[in-house]
């Protein structure tokens, strides 16, 4: 294959990635791979949060958010609007915050996650006026814990 067809495949492989939800992987650190609604922004705010930190950010547009939830062991009560998975490894539910994602890294807790349930104002993506402080929860089969507070 020459290099203009080389090219033209290449651009045609990122309009395919962009159709269907994917974008590509556009930092070298840790890989995070975003389950998200195709019509949520906030999502997207906060994978550009983590890929502006240096995170290998991958988003992916699903219809089904439940299954995904289901597959990776997040119950009702941490619900957020999406799900990651940080390195394959770690479950991160709604917006936590990279200095969280950082740490829970370099730490390596034996945990299945962390969440952030529903969609706090002042979390990262969902910055407004009136931020609250929420809890950032630990989780696994055995339930959550507090790993971190975040004050406004």
């Amino acid at each position: 294959m020459n290099v203009r067809v080389g090219a033209i495949v290449l651009a045609g492989c990122l309009v395919l990635t962009a159709a269907l939800g994917w974008h590509l992987l556009k930092q070298d650190g840790p890989e995070v791979v975003v389950y998200k609604s195709p019509t949520c922004g906030c999502c997207v705010k906060w994978a550009r949060i983590l890929e502006d930190a240096g995170f290998a950010v991958r988003a992916r547009d699903m219809v089904n958010m439940g299954a995904i939830k289901a597959e990776y062991g997040v119950t009702r009560e941490i619900y957020s609007c999406h799900t990651a998975i940080v390195e394959g490894r770690y479950v991160i539910e709604g917006h936590v915050p990279v200095e969280q994602i950082q740490r829970l890294l370099q730490e390596q807790p034996d945990i299945t996650g962390l969440a952030v349930p529903a969609m706090p104002i002042g979390s990262p993506g969902m910055e407004g006026p009136n931020p609250v402080q929420y809890d950032v929860l630990a989780f696994d089969s055995s339930g959550t814990t507090v790993y971190a507070t975040v004050n406004p």
